[in-house]
């Protein structure tokens, strides 16, 4: 279970990432990209900050995750300026990326799809145990 310190810090680098982040796209000539910060979790020592990214589109999102790894230790540093009068130590941040969405949105388009039972009832046929 996370504490509220955890919780609080995590708050805290979620909004400035997005910041950071998002300004960093725009200024990287990525018009049309959007980069959220959808959860940071921070370990119980307070060392640690995992940070899920969702980018749109989609396409985009493998290189983009790549060139934040990558920048990783600015962003960092940026970070730690925006939050030195909040936080003592500023953690490591690990990016991940977020596809809950992307999967969410595979699973609505099975279900729209072709094998749409209410617009093809002789799908039910198939699917009715012997």
């Amino acid at each position: 279970m996370e504490t509220n310190r955890q919780k609080k810090i995590a708050s805290v680098l979620q909004r400035d990432l997005v910041d950071v982040l998002q300004g960093a796209a725009t200024q990287g000539g990525m018009k049309g990209v959007i980069i959220s910060v959808t959860k940071v979790k921070v370990t119980v020592d307070l060392s640690i900050a995992k940070v899920y990214l969702s980018i749109f589109p989609n396409d985009k999102s493998k290189e983009l995750i790549e060139g934040i790894k990558n920048n990783s230790v600015s962003i960092r540093h940026e970070i730690a300026q925006r939050t030195r009068h909040q936080l003592r130590r500023m953690p490591e941040l690990e990016f991940f990326l977020d596809d809950s969405l992307e999967y969410i949105d595979n699973i609505d388009k099975s279900l729209k799809g072709s094998e749409d039972p209410i617009k093809n009832p002789d799908l039910l046929e198939k699917r009715k145990k012997s």
